[in-house]
């Protein structure tokens, strides 16, 4: 006879379950849903956050990917390897030169081809109006070079170098190549001036967030003539500092060619008008510090962090946006000290 059932008199009388054993039934199944409940939820929180994470990080990347090859080619002039020896150039103390757009970003901005690679240390400092508000504390950074490949038919109203092996090169505004090269031993080149800023704003600002951008100024021509313009590389870069590995060595000495000591932008040695400055001293790598923030708050998260990076000290934030801090040291391929 099964457990099941009962026979009393010749009937058969069926048991089911008990209170006792339902309650019991129910409490087990309980602790298993909570189980399961509390494994999906961390679960999914932990996705969520490791996805922050990668996106933060591939927007890093991003970055770098843009910034790398820009850098790396700066001091780049094609057939000749010193910027002394390109006429039209003029620096910041000179006059302001013809060939300058109306809207450069600072005197000779655009033709201050000593300075292979520059920028501003702790603020904006630029005269051209920036892509919202600048942020107050970032650094700028500026690269100058030629394009890669020679430009056979130079457009009308572009800057360009024409750059020569046995002879002086020269900057100039196409169409026509200045009179004096022979093809054989010179090629021009279009001249590439690119400046790198943070902005507190972006493309993707909305409603009570404004979210931080990544901007960079360009030297570009043609039927709007020469000018320079405003874009946006990426959202979500809230700082950017920069230091420049510096050789102080003077020339022909044993140890020329390696890297002294890192300076921030605008270091005295750096700067000719300042009675600190070292006229053999070359910049030899550029190191990039960016800070990325997220686009979106996210609810349960508090930035607690003390962000301490290059000659910054930034306190917690306090707020509900995940953050990464990322750097990155770039050897200049075309570095070549005056002579």
């Amino acid at each position: 006879m099964s457990s099941g059932t009962a026979r009393i008199l010749g009937r058969t009388r069926y048991a089911g379950m008990t209170l006792i054993e339902l309650m019991v039934a129910l409490a087990i199944g309980s602790f298993l849903l909570i189980g399961a409940l509390t494994v999906f939820i961390q679960g999914r929180t932990t996705f969520r956050v490791n996805e922050s994470i990668s996106r933060l990080q591939e927007n890093a990347r991003f970055v770098l990917d843009v910034m790398e090859p820009d850098v790396r080619m700066a001091h780049y002039w094609g057939l000749t390897t010193r910027s002394n020896k390109i006429v039209g150039r003029a620096t910041p103390i000179d006059p302001l030169s013809p060939l300058v757009p109306p809207d450069d970003c600072d005197v000779n901005w655009s033709v201050n081809l000593a300075a292979e690679v520059d920028g501003t240390n702790n603020g904006y400092g630029w005269v051209c109006a920036p892509g919202g508000a600048p942020q107050a504390t970032s650094d700028t950074l500026v690269v100058r070079r030629v394009a890669e490949d020679p430009d056979p038919a130079p457009q009308a109203n572009t800057l360009y170098v024409q750059s020569a092996r046995f002879q002086d090169s020269q900057v100039f505004v196409g169409p026509g190549i200045p009179a004096g090269y022979l093809p054989a031993t010179s090629q021009t080149h279009r001249l590439v001036v690119n400046g790198y800023y943070v902005s507190q704003n972006s493309s993707l600002d909305n409603a009570g967030n404004n979210v931080p951008s990544l901007r960079v100024k360009t030297l570009v021509g043609g039927a709007a003539g020469v000018r320079v313009i405003d874009q946006e590389v990426l959202p979500g870069v809230e700082d950017m500092q920069i230091q420049f590995g510096v050789d102080t060595d003077l020339l022909d000495t044993p140890n020329r060619g390696s890297i002294d000591r890192y300076v921030d932008p605008e270091d005295p040695i750096l700067d000719p008008a300042d009675p600190l400055f070292i006229p053999s001293a070359e910049i030899l790598s550029v190191r990039v510090w960016l800070r990325i923030r997220a686009e979106l708050r996210e609810n349960g998260f508090t930035d607690t962090t003390n962000y301490v990076y290059a000659d910054q000290n930034v306190a917690p934030f306090n707020d509900p946006f995940r953050r990464v801090l990322v750097s990155k040291t770039i050897y200049l391929r075309n570095a070549r000290p005056p002579l």
